[in-house]
């Protein structure tokens, strides 16, 4: 069987169609999950600490961990970021 290799866009969600526009939210809700399961990981916090620390329900710790982003909007996940200490930033392209 042979596999052809394509070069990525650099952006998941376009590389599988999405609009450009809603492509980048996703990217950025993919990178805002990732970050906040990397600070909860780093941190050995239990999901009911983490929800206390991050100002969220134990459920929403719980989505968080298994990687449920649709239930998160980009709002949703700044601000738990911003209580984790994480400075959150968009890059424009111009």
């Amino acid at each position: 069987m042979s596999e052809t290799a394509i070069k990525s866009s650099g952006n998941v969600f376009v590389d599988l169609g999405y609009p450009p526009d809603e492509a980048a939210i996703l990217q950025m809700r993919a990178d805002l999950m990732a970050k906040l399961r990397k600070f909860i990981k780093a941190r050995k916090l239990t999901q009911s600490k983490a929800a206390e620390m991050l100002g969220v329900s134990q459920s929403r710790v719980s989505d968080l961990a298994r990687g449920e982003w649709e239930k998160f909007s980009l709002e949703m996940l700044i601000i738990p970021a911003t209580k984790a200490g994480m400075r959150v930033t968009f890059k424009t392209a111009a």
